[in-house]
Formats: structure tokens, sequence, C-alpha cells
């Protein structure tokens, strides 16, 4: 019945009403209903209060063929499927809407445009479409109707968007080089917007070849060649011609090109030596000492010394540090505290000093890197508190140092909390285990009912449990904007009470003044995560810190690159791990099943922690990242295991290690009732493999 019904509704070509916003309770129970026809009863009348959550495909066939046919890009059936939502008064109507819109958004007009903000008023559709309808005028150059709808825009985080409003403003003779200059440098691929902008400022002289210089260095220490190809343009085909040869064959250019172009030569050649560097970071500094540094210039001279330092820390060379020292001494007099170095580079040479400093000598240079921070950079907690290690390593002893010690304490002390990496390293510092905030009052009966009625929140709890996850958590997101406290809380507990675990923490971590520990750190599966651990002698609030940074708790989870389940194990690493602790009946499709991931997960777990000697940061490093890169990353100077942690050369695996021991930290104390030290959860100093110890298992995956 329920077929025959999409189906008749699939026929219909007369043109689709714009019906007033759907009361969501409304139009779920009608659906719910029409579910009812088709025999699906009991999914559907959990659906009535948004308990199911988990994704059933074959639940409603019309959202499932409408995203099908709009990634299909098969127009004409998504007008139908549109038509066919819309009548039945679907509560993800307003999502079919959006695929339909935005398939065709460059044919659409202002009225088509206005006409859908009617229909989904305050929803996400509405300023997820503003978004791109934003971007479309932009391309469309139409400046007025952008200036008209950009006020209207919520979310406001797209940075195409800011390059264009940015522009807008400028043509309006407003000044905007403060504003310019933050979303040019921030920009981290080509796009339309910030081109435009870009060339149109440079060309109306906001803009100065010294900025586009600094975007083109950017691009090249961050080998975005793309972007760097991009600004170069800007100041002519010559400048782009040799960024191409330089880009291509560095060391072949600064021997036979680099002084065919005299006023960009420095310039040039000082980007010529950065991608030296980035291969061969010998032959960059000795490209330097034996001419280049003294013909480039101080300032360019000192950049090109920074980008061999920076490099030099990425492969966690000792010799970094004395290539960061020429850095610094290269600099002309005006710029000795205000390189124009990126924080990026600066915060490499900081943590090359740490790591390969001694005595004063860490702390001298460490200080030095971070001073030269921009503010922001320097505020962030981890280089405040390695500012203030610094501060009290470099201070007097006695009354000498009195005022020193003072400026460590302060900056200690505004960074210090309980609730991440360095506050809790920050609390220590200061002399105590940070204590856990006691719990805020539960939702009321209202706060909860409110929750329950959101429509957004509705929407959200229906499109994941169709598998929309992706919809879903963009719907959910947006609808926490602007909520306080305690309507975050209502949230979170809405999402925890429905077991969908990444969004109850996701809107519990927003809160500042009312903190729920118990919603922003679950313990789902508690009996059955505490007696595998228990069971391998594994701390069970180590394993609970490393998967609520896996996987939310999301117990089918998918990465892009194929780890699964709760613990985001890979399928090789699961057919090894099955096979070593004699799980005979594993088979790959096992892999997302609860209680099979969590064993298996543990198990592997235990057994890289163990090659590691115990320690968790390294064996963080190895799930994230594989166990022979920490084995390599612990060869060198014995070192606090902070200080080994901040030096992880991948971005993504040194924000794991720090997460997972700052979520293992509070989970300890959720569980015991105590404060936990994450000090003594980072353990001994790191360094080579200890002689007496038993050689790695070079087996593990």
């Amino acid at each position: 019945m329920l077929s025959a019904l999409i189906h008749a509704l699939l026929l219909r070509r007369s043109r689709p009403r714009h019906p007033r916003p759907l009361r969501p309770l409304h139009g779920l129970a009608l659906w719910v209903g029409l579910a009812l026809l088709a025999g699906t009863g009991a999914a559907s009348a959990q659906a009535t209060d948004t308990s199911a959550v988990q994704p059933s495909a074959g639940v409603d066939p019309l959202i499932r063929d409408a995203r099908e046919a709009f990634v299909r890009r098969d127009r004409s059936r998504l007008a139908a499927f549109r038509i066919a939502a819309i009548d039945s008064r679907h509560p993800l109507a307003p999502w079919v809407d959006y695929w339909d819109l935005t398939s065709r958004l460059n044919e659409a007009t202002a009225d088509e445009v206005e006409a859908f903000y009617a229909r989904w008023p305050a929803s996400y559709v509405e300023d997820r479409l503003r978004n791109d309808w934003l971007l479309e005028l932009g391309r469309r150059r139409d400046w007025a109707a952008f200036s008209r709808d950009l006020p209207r825009f919520r979310m406001n985080d797209d940075r195409q968007v800011h390059c264009y409003a940015v522009l807008v403003d400028h043509l309006a003779g407003k000044p905007v080089l403060d504003a310019a200059r933050r979303v040019w440098m921030a920009q981290r691929e080509p796009d339309d917007a910030c081109l435009l902008m870009g060339r149109t400022l440079f060309e109306a002289k906001v803009f100065s070849a010294d900025d586009i210089w600094r975007r083109v260095r950017l691009g090249v220490e961050n080998n975005r060649v793309k972007l760097a190809r991009q600004s170069a343009a800007l100041l002519g085909d010559p400048v782009d011609k040799a960024l191409v040869e330089l880009l291509d064959k560095p060391t072949r250019y600064l021997l036979t090109k680099a002084s065919s172009l005299t006023h960009h030569r420095s310039e040039l050649a000082s980007l010529a030596v950065a991608r030296v560097a980035a291969s061969d970071t010998d032959a960059a500094a000795n490209l330097l000492q034996e001419r280049w540094a003294a013909i480039l210039g101080a300032e360019h001279a000192a950049w090109a010394w920074s980008q061999v330092a920076k490099q030099g820390a990425l492969q966690l060379r000792p010799d970094a540090l004395g290539w960061t020292r020429n850095a610094f001494e290269a600099l002309p007099k005006r710029q000795t505290n205000t390189p124009d170095w990126s924080d990026d580079t600066l915060g490499w040479l900081a943590r090359s000093a740490l790591r390969n400093g001694q005595g004063s000598e860490r702390w001298i240079w460490t200080l030095r890197s971070i001073e030269a921070m921009s503010a922001t950079e320097r505020a962030d907690p981890a280089w405040a508190y390695w500012r203030a290690r610094g501060v009290l390593g470099m201070a007097p002893a006695a009354e000498a140092g009195e005022a020193a010690r003072n400026e460590a304490r302060r900056l200690l002390q505004g960074i210090a909390s309980p609730l991440n990496f360095y506050g809790q390293l920050a609390a220590e510092e200061l002399g105590n285990v940070a204590p856990l905030p006691g719990r805020p009052v539960s939702p009321t009966g209202a706060e909860q009912a409110a929750a329950r009625n959101h429509a957004g929140l509705q929407r959200a709890l229906l499109a994941i449990g169709m598998g929309l996850r992706s919809e879903g958590v963009r719907e959910w997101n947006f609808s926490l904007i602007g909520m306080s406290d305690r309507e975050l809380i209502a949230a979170a507990q809405l999402a925890c009470d429905r077991e969908v675990w990444d969004r109850c923490i996701n809107s519990a971590d927003r809160t500042r003044a009312e903190i729920d520990l118990t919603l922003r750190y679950p313990t789902p599966l508690r009996r059955e995560l505490l007696a595998k651990a228990g069971d391998i002698g594994l701390d069970p609030a180590y394993v609970y810190g490393l998967i609520r940074q896996e996987s939310r708790f999301i117990v089918d989870a998918r990465s892009n690159v194929g780890a699964s389940g709760l613990m985001q194990v890979m399928p090789a690493t699961a057919k090894w791990t099955a096979r070593k602790i004699g799980l005979t009946s594993f088979r790959p499709e096992m892999i997302t099943e609860r209680d099979t991931n969590l064993r298996i997960g543990t198990a592997y777990l235990k057994l890289v922690l163990d090659d590691l000697g115990g320690s968790q940061a390294m064996a963080a490093a190895a799930y994230n990242a594989g166990p022979g890169r920490p084995r390599r990353w612990r060869e060198g100077p014995v070192v606090e295991a902070a200080i080994w942690a901040e030096n992880i050369p991948f971005n993504e695996t040194r924000d794991y290690v720090k997460k997972v021991l700052s979520n293992a930290t509070i989970y300890a104390g959720l569980l015991s009732g105590k404060p936990a030290s994450l000090k003594a959860r980072l353990g001994a100093p790191i360094g080579p493999r200890e002689a007496t110890a038993a050689p790695a298992n070079d087996d593990l995956p």
C-alpha cells in the first residue's frame, strides 16, 4: 500500500505546492502511519518519540531513493521524490527539497530561493541553502543580492563567503585591510572568492606586494603549491614562471636562474632553499652556509634558516636546534623579536628546543620561539604551559627569581583545568590534581520536553536513524546554536537516552558554566568493557579514553581509510589480532559487532602497550599511526613524556595522543570517584628502548 502511494506521487507532474512549515510531530506521525500500512509498525512506533536511531535502510525507501537520485544527479527523479516528500508531509521533506534545489542552484532564481527559505524557516537546510546561495551570488557577482542575504546567514563559517563579504565591504568604501589579511592568510585551497578578493585589493593598492609574497611563502612552506601559484600570479607572469621552475627543480633554479629576476631575487631564492629543505634538509643547510645566507639579505636568510629548522624539527633531528639559532641570529635588528614567520614554523622551533635543548639552552630558545608567535597562538594552552615552564626554568634562585616565578604561576593559573591535557598538567605544576567539577542539576521535566519537541533535534535523530548520519549530525549541530547551558544539557541527555553517544558528547562539550561529565564522558557498555579490560590487565579508563577519541561510541563507525567499529580497527589488524588471541571463528564482517570489536581492539591495544614498555603515550601514538612510528620517534634524547608527545611530527597523532590521555585521566576520576593524575599516567621519561628490554615485536601490524 505504501509503495503504491509513493508510486502515485511520483507519477504526478503538477507544480508542487509551497505548504506552510510542518509541525514535526504532525509530519512524523503521518509518516509513521504510512509505514504502518507497509508493515513496519514496530520500527515506526519507535520513531514517534525519536528513539529509533540505528540505521535501518529498509524502513524508508522514499528518502533512501531521493538521496541516491541526488548523488547520481538524476534531477528528474529527484524532482518527483521532492513532490512525494512534500505532499506526504514527510518530516525529512526539507532535506529532499534541499537536494532538489541545490542540484540546479546555478539555474535558480531569487524567488525560488526565497520560497525555499519561507518553507523551512529557522531550519538547518534553510541556512545551508543560504550558504550555497551566497556562494552562487558571489560567482554571479550579484553584490547587491549578496549584501541583502548575508546578514541572515547564521552559521557564517564559510571562508569563501568571508572573502566575498570582505570584497563587498571594500566595494562599499569600507576599510577592510585587517579582515582581508586574516581571511587571505587563513585560506588553505585556491578558490574563486579569495582569489577575486586578493586580486581586487592588490589592484586597489589595499594589499601590498609584501602581503602577496607572505602568502606565497606560506603556500611553499606548507606544500600548497596551487595556493602559492595562485598568489604569485598576482605579481605577474615572470614571477609565476620562476615559481613554477623553482618548485619543480629548486637546486637547479638556484644554480642557473636565481639571478635573472633581480627585483625578486631574494624572495624567489629563499623559496627555492625552503623547497630544497622539504626533501633534503642537509643540502638546504649547506646551500645557506656556503653561499646563500650571505647574499639573500638578513630577512630572507633568516626565513630560509627557519624553514630548514622547521624541517629538521619535523624529522626530530638534533641539529634542528642549531638551525633555529641560525634563524634567529640572522634576523635584522628591527625584527629580532617579531620575525615574519608563521605560527606553525615557530611552534616547530619551540618543539625542537624542548626536545633537543639542554639546561638553560632549552628554555632560551623555547621562550624565544613562543614570544615571537602571534598573541592568539601564544594564548593557546600548549604554549602558555611551556612558556610558564620556561620562565620557571630560567628564574634565578631565591628572592631574585620571585617575580619570574609569580609570572609563571599566573600563566599556569590562567589555563589550569581538569578538562584538557595542558590544563591538567598546569594544575599539577601548581601542586595539586584538579578536582573534577560536580554534576549540575539534571534537566527538569520542562527542559526535557523542550528538547524532545525541538524540530531540528527531532529531524536529526530521525535522519541518523535512517542512516543519514552526515545530514543528521549537521542538523543537530545547527540546532544547538544559541542554546543555553541548560538547553545543551537537556539536548545531550536526550541523545544519551537514545544512545546517540557522539551527539550526547558534542552537546555536553559546549556548556561553559554547567559541566556534566557523565554526559561529556559517558560509559556505555560499562559491564562488558570493564570485564574485557580486567581479563587482560588493561586500564579501563585508558580504553574508555581511546574509544571516546576513536569513535565517540558509534558501534558501526567507519573511517575513510577503512577502520571500523567502536575501537576503529583496521581489517588487517583485526585479522592478525584474532589469530593471535585464538579467535578462530572470526570473519571480516564481524569487525563491527560490538563485542567482537571490543575484544579485538582491547587485545591489540594491550599487545601494543606491552611492546612499548607500558607507555600509554607511545601506545596511543602506535594505535593511531602504527607501532613502527613511535619506535622511531623515541630514538634520540631522553625527555619527559609530555615533551615527547608534543614533538610527534603528525598533527593528527599529536592531538590524538594528548586527547586520549586527557580523556583517560577524566575517566579514571569518574570510575574511581577520586581525582586522577595525568603526570602519573604519562609515566617515566621516554627515550630509546633499554638494552635490557625485550626486543620489539616486529609482527605487530
